[in-house]
């Protein structure tokens, strides 16, 4: 090989490789998706998402996906106001790293957590808020979970300890919503309630202008979950008085749009699923549920 071939030869060379470097930029940036931020559930831990995250392996690589390694198992029952802070200090910096926004998918009670912390961070960029069997409206049944917390008591009688200060010590209790005991509820719950502007907040304008600067919301839930009480709260319906179900835009909160749900809704930002075989520790590792319900907001 001559010198002039050695030459033209390293110069081809060359623009291969910055070529390929420039091609693999361009489509880093075309295909570049917004980092996912998970919350875990009541008793649960980062492990128990191991599944999910191959989901999004598989349909999403590159992803940068976080689960917030706080409040596992029993300190998952610190109350909700410490829980939101908490999650909040450990998601605030992958925010401010995010031009593009992030992504929230927060399980169970992992859903009330992220409902506090978008009403509350006034800066937030949270595209899309996939709320997974989360009960959003509130919980109220008796239930394997509550078995375990208060072995004594059952769903009638449990505000009697539900809705005193040293019951609002315990997330459950914070989004206890007994349909018999409203008033009791509206005076004495310090998350749920307020959370909901049901009752006065100097805050609810800025909270609600907080939670809209989402961009989407999704709501999952299904009818064989066994945990969630009813259901429907997966898609904030709940019980009157009755025990009957009132679907969402029937509810109070919804009319009046005490934080945002109506204008999510009248945006066409507010989206629902109902997934039917679905046990409550079943829905993150569920690959219909991640296929049909969750892949498809992960842009």
């Amino acid at each position: 090989m001559t010198p002039l071939q050695h030459t033209v030869n390293n110069k081809r060379s060359s623009a291969t490789g910055c070529c390929t470097l420039l091609l693999l930029i361009v489509l880093n940036a075309v295909y570049c998706y917004k980092p996912i931020i998970i919350v875990h559930g009541l008793f649960d831990s980062s492990s128990d998402f191991k599944t999910l995250l191959g989901y999004i392996n598989e349909t999403h690589p590159g992803t940068n996906v976080t689960v917030i390694d706080l409040f596992d198992h029993s300190e998952s029952l610190q109350p909700m106001w410490k829980q939101v802070e908490g999650f909040k200090d450990a998601i605030y910096p992958i925010m401010q790293n995010a031009a593009k926004g992030v992504h929230l998918i927060c399980y169970s009670q992992g859903g009330l957590v992220c409902r506090g912390i978008l009403s509350t961070l006034p800066d937030h960029n949270v595209d899309t808020f996939i709320s997974l069997s989360s009960p959003q409206a509130g919980q109220y049944g008796d239930t394997d979970y509550l078995k375990w917390v208060f072995p004594t008591l059952v769903k009638t009688n449990l505000f009697h300890f539900c809705y005193t200060h040293v019951g609002q010590g315990l997330s459950i209790c914070n989004y206890w919503n007994d349909p018999h005991h409203q008033d009791m509820y509206l005076n004495s719950s310090d998350f749920l309630a307020v959370l909901n502007n049901e009752r006065e907040n100097p805050d609810a304008t800025v909270w609600k202008n907080n939670f809209l600067r989402i961009k989407k919301l999704v709501l999952i839930g299904g009818p064989d979950d066994g945990v969630i009480t009813p259901w429907q709260s997966s898609h904030f319906a709940f019980y009157n008085e009755n025990e009957t179900v009132v679907e969402m835009r029937d509810q109070m909160v919804y009319l009046k749009d005490t934080f945002g749900l109506k204008t999510l809704d009248g945006r066409g930002d507010l989206v629902t699923y109902e997934m039917s075989g679905v046990q409550h520790t079943k829905w993150h590792s569920n690959q219909t549920v991640y296929t049909e319900c969750i892949a498809r907001w992960l842009t």
